[in-house]
């Protein structure tokens, strides 16, 4: 079982006392030292199994964001590679958009 940093729901019929059934729409995950491999690895291909429609990767260190998407056979692909000064696209938000040099403040 994992445990993402944030969680995004956009159906509210999956959303119960409990939490949520079935797979968020977005799951965005802040990397630390620590996670580094769990998140790249382990923690993307399970939501990718799961049917999580987008997963972000947040690198505080690096001031970066990667957004992974899945193909036509739902299979994680990098679809963007955000740094600090560009304005990510939430792809499962229509119209909705990051600075992402508000994020990523000194």
């Amino acid at each position: 079982m994992v445990e993402p940093d944030i969680s995004v729901v956009c159906d509210q019929s999956k959303l119960d006392k409990h939490g949520c059934k079935g797979a968020p729409d977005l799951i965005v995950e802040i990397l630390s030292s620590s996670s580094l491999r769990h998140d790249r690895l382990v923690k993307l291909n399970l939501y990718q199994q799961a049917g999580v429609r987008e997963y972000w990767i947040v690198d505080p260190e690096n001031r970066s964001v990667m957004v992974f998407l899945p193909d036509s056979n739902g299979s994680f692909r990098l679809r963007e590679d955000y740094g600090r000064e560009d304005v990510a696209k939430v792809n499962v938000l229509d119209g909705c958009f990051i600075e992402l040099n508000k994020v990523f403040s000194e």
